[in-house]
């Protein structure tokens, strides 16, 4: 990784180049610099860590004079509890995961002689706009490294010093490895990020990460495609059957572990003869948590009559606006689902409501009814959607990817938590013995056999297809 104040065309030829070297290095030397920069990131961390308290410090004086929200400043917080050793753990989590590139997916029998292929192959580069968030560098890195693709970083100035020393600690680390420098760039120069946009000839994905302002004004500024959401409006629908431990313990976990990321609750769904069993308790935990609650005139109703009377008063009344807002903050807005004749109708109602007002980023429903849940999961058009666990799930910690590079609500390539397969497409290969199109059809007069070999038990089905795979082995 380097630290650089090139030009941006400078900065992304570099890449460019790079990355043909690295999409064809060993696994083995891949993650032989995965474990350099995982030891350079352990014995740095008290350095690392001085830098980032200067970027809060910055930071804190900045949300003081409104020009920095909170939640920026808690994304920005290395220090927190366990945040580094997360980081550190990400990377070596990602040097365990099987290598995605120069997998075959899918082999073809066309015609005796005649095999087609679909292997697994690095994107190329990308291009990571981010705010905040100093561990995405280690992210980043080690995920690009791993799948074979360059990186151009681009942090936000909040996060200075936190960069620099985090830059500083990988390049050291990647100085005795295979990969080559230009790999991983991280770029200095102020107000590069639209010129950086327009060079589709050497990048190939732009991933912004960062708050909704930072993400549209990447999607509207380049021909580049782009992985990521603009926001993370997040709904739970929760249902009269499901137990209230199980209803406390999620939803608090959703809206109070973490409220400044993308993946926390920011709106509850409830029906309404859940109202004065399951809700009440919800609420009280909430509250207690310190999260304002904003309810519809049918729940705010419902809670002041069950609630002890210093705990109603904290009620708030929700505007249609809160239905369709990412809060970041302890927050939530409350919207009852009326009774209807049948429990599939009033579901229908909760899947409609999502669909309308979320960000197709990750929803959930918390019932004991499995039909009415996998009714729930087709219906919702989100990139994850969960039964009776919480939202905070969505990461790609979590779902085993060792670490993300982000979350894309995209209906293409990638979506949910991206980590080493999103960062991966394909290519097509074919081995032949001569054959031309023209030996085929109406004109050649031959037939393609088109025919499926089982790539995964890596065996052929019967012995033609045996001497045909080890007729192309042996080639």
């Amino acid at each position: 990784m380097s630290l650089t104040n090139a030009t941006p065309q400078e900065v992304a030829r570099a890449a460019r180049l790079g990355s043909r070297k690295l999409a064809i290095l060993s696994t083995d030397a891949r993650n032989a610099a995965l474990i350099a920069m995982h030891a350079g990131l352990s014995s740095a961390k008290d350095d690392i860590l001085a830098a980032n308290k200067l970027d809060l410090e910055a930071a804190n004086k900045a949300a003081e004079s409104g020009k920095l929200s909170q939640s920026l400043v808690k994304r920005l917080d290395l220090g927190k509890p366990g945040k580094y050793e997360d980081m550190l753990q990400g990377i070596l989590d990602v040097c365990e995961l099987e290598d995605p590139i120069g997998k075959i997916n899918l082999r073809t029998i066309l015609d005796d002689g005649l095999i087609l292929e679909r292997k697994t192959s690095p994107i190329g580069v990308l291009l990571i706009i981010f705010e905040a968030r100093p561990e995405v560098i280690a992210n980043i890195a080690s995920l690009a490294i791993k799948s074979g693709n360059a990186a151009i970083l681009k942090g936000g100035k909040e996060s200075t010093e936190s960069f620099k020393a985090i830059s500083s600690v990988i390049s050291k680390a990647l100085q005795s490895t295979d990969v080559p420098s230009d790999c991983l760039q991280l770029v200095q120069t102020h107000d590069v990020i639209s010129d950086l946009l327009k060079l589709d000839q050497y990048i190939d994905l732009v991933i912004p990460r960062g708050g909704n302002k930072l993400v549209r004004t990447v999607k509207d500024s380049t021909a580049i495609p782009v992985l990521g959401h603009a926001d993370g409006i997040c709904s739970i629908y929760l249902r009269a059957d499901c137990p209230i431990p199980i209803a406390v313990r999620v939803i608090v976990d959703a809206k109070a572990s973490y409220p400044a990321g993308c993946n926390a609750v920011e709106t509850l769904l409830v029906d309404e003869n859940a109202l004065q069993t399951v809700l009440p308790p919800v609420a009280e935990a909430l509250l207690a948590r310190g999260v304002s609650l904003r309810c519809d005139a049918v729940s705010k109703a419902a809670l002041s009559s069950a609630l002890e009377k210093h705990s109603a008063i904290l009620l708030q009344d929700a505007t249609d606006a809160d239905y369709s807002t990412e809060f970041l903050d302890l927050i939530i807005a409350i919207k009852t689902v009326p009774t209807q004749p049948t429990p599939e109708a009033a579901a229908d109602i909760a899947i409609s409501h999502i669909n309308d007002h979320s960000s197709h980023h990750t929803d959930a429903i918390l019932t004991l009814d499995r039909a009415l849940a996998t009714r729930f999961q087709d219906g919702v058009d989100s990139s994850s959607v969960y039964w009776n666990t919480s939202t905070r799930m969505a990461d790609g910690q979590r779902y085993g990817f060792g670490t993300e590079v982000g979350i894309s609500t995209n209906k293409i390539h990638s979506r949910g938590p991206v980590g080493l397969e999103g960062l991966t497409i394909y290519r097509w290969l074919i081995h032949g013995e001569g054959q031309v199109s023209t030996d085929y059809g109406a004109g050649g007069g031959k037939k393609f056999r088109h025919e499926s070999v089982p790539v995964e038990e890596g065996m052929a089905r019967n012995e033609e297809e045996l001497e045909l795979l080890r007729k192309f082995r042996n080639r």
